[in-house]
């Protein structure tokens, strides 16, 4: 690598967490534990990526979840009651994340490789710095330490779909150019995040959000249902605007020799 000089890297369903599962299930755990009411782990699924208290104000303004809110208690969602979702969301999160930080297969290979050519990793959240914590201490059990990571709740400025925190990662590690970086993550916040900030932008398709199955309930797909599922993920995270989509965060490497074509004759993101 010449030019490039950063990834900036998703968490759960990028690096860890194959299906990006540990998140899921935890809003729909927090919304029946904190007012007994439900949602759908597909409905739970869509505003993935953002930081947790905007993606349970977001879940909150969904017109169907909305509709059921207002019929069970007679008015929308407030910030109170946001509030005590996060609250009661927050302590089984951290209970969780550990249990789904082993790295997805073949990731640490490739990353070992890139930082071996020079290559700085960085990273950036969903989740907040609480949670954080506890997901980079079991993860690194497992290998992986990145340069950087920030944490949702980290800066004043916000979270996804902003480019804060892609930018925080540029400052601490000081990258030159932010056309030098390459923004990796499952979610359509997370791709405009990178978009935002200025970045090349790569989706992951079928290890994340947009698929949202562990390695082995994919394994049990028949092929007519993982053509579809990779068909639907590809066309999601190209139509957020990523630049590139591949499979896993393993098959990155082809894609950056791309990119590192494309600066070479003058392009930008």
């Amino acid at each position: 690598m010449t030019k490039l000089e950063a990834l900036i890297l998703d968490w759960a369903g990028t690096v860890v967490d194959h299906g990006s599962v540990a998140p899921t299930t935890i809003f729909v755990e927090a919304f029946k534990t904190a007012f007994n009411f439900e949602i759908s782990l597909q409905e739970a699924r869509i505003p993935m990526g953002m930081g947790k208290w905007d993606h349970i104000a977001t879940l909150g303004s969904l017109a169907d979840i909305k509709a059921r809110w207002q019929t069970q208690f007679g008015a929308p969602m407030s910030n109170d009651q946001i509030d005590h979702i996060y609250e009661t969301f927050m302590p089984l999160q951290k209970a969780k994340v550990a249990e789904r930080a082993m790295p997805i297969a073949g990731v640490l290979p490739v990353l070992n490789r890139l930082k071996q050519q020079g290559l700085k990793i960085g990273s950036c959240s969903g989740y907040p710095r609480q949670v954080m914590d506890i997901l980079e201490v079991a993860a690194a059990e497992y290998g992986y330490k990145p340069d950087h990571s920030v944490g949702s709740d980290e800066l004043s400025a916000g979270s996804r779909p902003g480019p804060w925190m892609a930018l925080e990662n540029v400052n601490v590690l000081g990258i030159s150019n932010v056309a030098h970086c390459v923004k990796v993550d499952d979610s359509a916040p997370g791709i405009a995040e990178g978009l935002n900030a200025g970045m090349w932008t790569v989706g992951v398709a079928l290890t994340g959000n947009a698929v949202g199955l562990t390695e082995s309930q994919w394994q049990a797909c028949s092929q007519t249902e993982q053509d579809e599922l990779t068909r639907k993920a590809y066309q999601q995270l190209y139509y957020s605007g990523a630049h590139y989509v591949i499979d896993s965060l393993a098959d990155i490497e082809p894609i950056l020799m791309q990119i590192e074509a494309r600066l070479a004759r003058g392009e930008r993101p």
